[in-house]
């Protein structure tokens, strides 16, 4: 299957500035050396604990922030050589769905215009097509077109995501970045969000790359998961190994931190001791190796390398074989 994205040896640093000269006195290393791929067709389910950089990778992926080092491949072609005018062509192919989606949309638009300003813009509609296509892309995800004249704040939670999924339709995208895009919703609102999600990219063919805390939408998206710890990628693996056979000790305790199903059923937690480090430190070794209740020396002196363990199930530690 071919690649629609490849993300190689991603870094974003932040500069911590510091004294009466403000110098730059050290780095949050929100992605630290970040490698993945992501296929035609394919769900990648990004997940970890907040503060990890889930979302800044996404964000590093289209470019809203700069990578300090590292190559955003996108259909072939590296974002890195392009102008700025060469990356806002591209960029209408790749569209980003962040939690909140009030937060998302002009106050002051209507959904009409919402809906076909970008489009239009971009010349990829005339004007007077517009109110068609947006009539079009309010009925893909559910809504109606008499609803077109309205603005935002008519509309509830689970309605304005809806209007921010058509809203990203609109450019005809290939990839769909959705940062957190149903956490802000209630859990029965959720399940239509997510199922709406498969419904669109078995019609469009779009690839996703789905960010999130909640193993249980992970579990329920993804074709494939990926685990960040501290800025790195700990552990890649189609979903059905890693949630039958996680490997990282990292993952097999956010496993173990998913609730019981059955409210009678009492689940023994097994949890991860001391605070998440300070992502301004560098080690010497595994960044998880404070914490990892099975570390070893060569664990805090050698940083381990994500490496294919069999069956494409990748895994930085040294302990797994």
């Amino acid at each position: 299957m071919t690649n629609i994205l490849e993300v190689k040896n991603l870094k974003t640093y932040f500069p911590i500035r510091g004294g009466l000269m403000r110098r730059v006195v050290n780095y949050v290393r929100a992605v630290d050396d970040v490698s993945f791929n992501l296929r035609e067709n394919e769900t990648l389910g990004l997940v970890g604990e907040s503060g990890c950089g889930k979302s800044t990778v996404g964000r590093t992926i289209l470019h809203l922030i700069p990578p300090t080092s590292g190559e955003v491949i996108f259909e072939n072609k590296n974002l890195e050589d392009f102008s700025e005018e060469e990356l806002r062509k591209n960029r209408i192919h790749m569209q980003m769905i962040f939690q909140n989606p009030l937060a998302s949309l002009n106050p002051r638009l209507t959904v009409q215009e919402i809906l076909t300003g970008a489009a239009v813009f971009h010349k990829l509609v005339d004007k007077k097509d517009a109110k068609d296509l947006a009539g079009r892309l309010m009925e893909y995800v559910g809504l109606n077109r008499q609803q077109l004249q309205r603005f935002p704040h008519e509309f509830s939670g689970g309605q304005s995501q809806r209007i921010c999924i058509a809203s990203a339709l609109s450019l005809n995208p290939k990839l769909l970045i959705c940062d957190e895009a149903v956490s802000a919703l209630d859990v029965s609102v959720q399940a239509q969000i997510l199922n709406l999600f498969k419904d669109l990219q078995a019609k469009f063919k779009m690839s996703y790359l789905f960010i999130s805390h909640d193993m249980g939408v992970i579990r329920y998206i993804s074709d494939r998961v990926a685990v960040m710890y501290l800025g790195k990628i700990v552990e890649i693996a189609s979903r059905d190994r890693f949630f039958n056979n996680s490997k990282h000790p990292y993952s097999q305790a956010l496993l173990e931190a998913i609730p019981a199903a059955h409210p009678k059923y009492k689940k023994k937690h097994k949890t991860i001791e001391g605070d998440v480090p300070s992502p301004t430190k560098v080690y010497a070794g595994c960044s998880f190796a404070e914490r990892c209740p099975l570390a070893e020396e060569q664990c805090k002196h050698n940083v381990p390398q994500l490496r294919d363990t069999g069956d494409n199930h990748f895994v930085s530690c040294h302990l797994v074989k």
